[in-house]
């Protein structure tokens, strides 16, 4: 894979305006952007399609977690906003994953292009001791492997870890399997909230199929710069 073809942007940002202002000037380095919660309450589904018209594509990232019969309802309306990609989250269970595959797939149809649904397993910005406080007494690694497993079960396409568990996931379900991957910091960059990340480079080579970064590259002086280091990363 081509490494602009790896790399997505997180847009964690509150108006369509800046986000906008961010996909033009990095959309002829980048060509996946990432569109979280806050600017999907902001904008709403309109916003994948104003990313769709500037030539590139959009990884959803809302990550849907309730009864299974809800999240295959939101499942269905988001494979019909023509996004690349879009999450669930897997500690809703195999059912409530295995619901949202089939709505995916009976809503795109034998013609239409079918979006990749991951299962999103522990937030970067956990570690050990915070997966404790939610009553889960495993290790991170235990714990992103048997949701890893559970979502391969479901029909999922992949799933969301952290650069500390790529290499495990890669080792155990095989090439075939998405793994996605925030909590990518570059060297000369911030770690923030996140507390599981690694550069982008170790990320791809332990078996990342694609990185997403948001601050090191939305929040520097030049955007388009700090994405084109990136890039090089990854190359290397």
């Amino acid at each position: 894979m081509d490494s602009k073809n790896r790399l997505i942007i997180a847009l964690d940002v509150d108006t369509e305006a800046k986000a906008l202002e961010l996909v033009r000037k990095l959309k002829n380095d980048v060509k996946f952007f990432k569109v979280g919660l806050e600017l999907f309450s902001s904008v709403g589904p309109a916003m994948v399609n104003r990313i769709k018209k500037e030539g590139c594509e959009v990884f959803l990232d809302l990550k849907f977690h309730d009864i299974p019969n809800t999240v295959a309802r939101a499942a269905a309306a988001v494979t019909g906003c023509g996004a690349f990609m879009f999450n669930v989250h897997a500690l809703g269970g195999l059912e409530m994953m295995r619901k949202a595959a089939e709505a995916v797939k009976a809503a795109a149809g034998p013609a239409a292009a079918k979006p990749k649904v991951l299962a999103v397993t522990i937030l970067t910005s956990t570690d050990e001791f915070g997966l404790k406080q939610v009553g889960i007494n495993d290790s991170i690694e235990s714990e992103v492997l048997r949701l890893a497993l559970l979502a391969k079960e479901a029909g999922l396409d992949g799933v969301v870890a952290s650069p500390k568990e790529v290499k495990a996931i890669r080792a155990r379900l095989g090439k075939d399997f998405l793994i996605v991957t925030p909590g990518v910091r570059p060297e000369w960059a911030a770690a923030g909230d996140q507390k599981r990340i690694a550069s982008a480079g170790e990320a791809v080579r332990d078996g990342a199929d694609y990185i997403v970064v948001g601050r090191p590259v939305t929040e520097a002086p030049d955007p388009a710069l700090a994405a084109r280091k990136i890039l090089e990363e990854i190359k290397q």
